[in-house]
């Protein structure tokens, strides 16, 4: 279903510039990152890019697509001195996400708009045991993908004709009671 849901939303991103007054765009993003499972929450530093298309319709409206590659450094780590060192450690990795955009133009220079979508976030998790490494198994990962859905709302600021700044709050809930809010902050330009 996810891989559904990533190529649906692949060829809107590619077919949407045929449509007249579609405004492309791309982002770099930077922000803080909770991430939550079962109440404990470590927060991180989030940074990614984004690319989309917007379209003005009647009355000050638009609506648009936007497609999303973020990481983040959120981790939380239990070390167990008692027994030599062993490390256990979960961490929030790269999300990606695709979501719709409606919006209004509040200003020449400025748009409030709220937005909805798929997620998809990988979760690691690695165990050291400094103890273990004569034997070559001192250290294991994993990794879990996610699926979830993504709310949230922004304002844009417009600085020249082909550059604006952005200020997000994303909320991401997924499977296996985990979920995140993000505060992100992007720069980004038009064409």
């Amino acid at each position: 279903m996810k891989k559904i849901a990533l190529l649906a939303a692949s060829a809107a991103l590619f077919a949407v510039p045929a449509i007249a007054n579609a405004q492309a765009y791309v982002q770099v993003e930077g922000g803080l990152d909770v991430a939550q499972q079962g109440g404990d929450s470590e927060a991180g530093f989030d940074y990614g890019v984004s690319a989309g298309y917007d379209y003005q319709i009647p009355g000050g409206m638009f609506v648009g697509i936007q497609g999303t590659y973020g990481d983040s450094t959120a981790r939380d780590c239990v070390h167990d001195v008692a027994e030599a060192g062993d490390r256990s450690c979960l961490e929030a990795n790269r999300d990606l996400a695709a979501v719709v955009r409606v919006g209004t133009q509040m200003s020449e220079k400025t748009k409030l708009y709220v937005f909805g979508g798929y997620t998809n976030a990988r979760v690691g998790s690695s165990y050291n045991s400094p103890s273990l490494d004569a034997t070559g198994f001192s250290d294991a990962t994993a990794h879990h993908d996610l699926d979830g859905f993504r709310l949230g709302a922004g304002y844009e600021v417009d600085v020249t004709s082909t550059l604006f700044v952005k200020a997000e709050y994303r909320y991401s809930n997924y499977e296996s009671d985990f979920s995140r809010h993000q505060g992100v902050i992007a720069v980004g330009t038009k064409f």
